[in-house]
């Protein structure tokens, strides 16, 4: 009989990113570059992810499933390419992913806040961050 493996958030994570840069988006993991000398782009999105959750996926308790929560910040430097990155994370999203050896559907758009301006980095942004719930099964 063999091991049930618990699921990795790591591939996921790969393939959210890939999704988004196949969309033409500039995307940082975590964060923005701390360097001196950085110019950020006009419009960008920042992808925060979560460790994720080993979730059942049958009665004999195998916790094969993958549950995770990814954050993706859409930043532009007026609201308006602030929502346009959010619409190009949207439509890249609105497929399933492809992770090697996992079943996976379309992220779930868990919605964000509105828009604000961060005014803690010169020049002023504006930011809005928007949540999807990534789930996998083993294929």
């Amino acid at each position: 009989m063999t091991t049930p493996v618990p699921p990795d958030v790591l591939p996921h994570l790969d393939a959210v990113q890939a999704a988004l840069e196949n969309a033409g988006l500039t995307v940082y993991v975590g964060g923005t570059p701390g360097t001196s000398g950085w110019t950020p782009p006009d419009k960008f999105c920042v992808l925060y992810p979560d460790p994720g959750m080993a979730v059942r996926s049958s009665l004999a308790d195998d916790r094969t499933g993958l549950d995770s929560l990814m954050q993706v910040t859409c930043v532009g430097s007026d609201v308006v390419r602030a929502l346009w990155v959010a619409g190009k994370v949207r439509r890249a999203l609105a497929v399933s992913l492809v992770v090697e050896g996992r079943s996976c559907w379309p992220a779930e758009d868990l919605g964000g806040p509105p828009v604000q301006r961060d005014d803690d980095v010169t020049p002023p942004v504006y930011f809005v961050p928007v949540q999807y719930r990534i789930c996998s099964t083993p294929a």
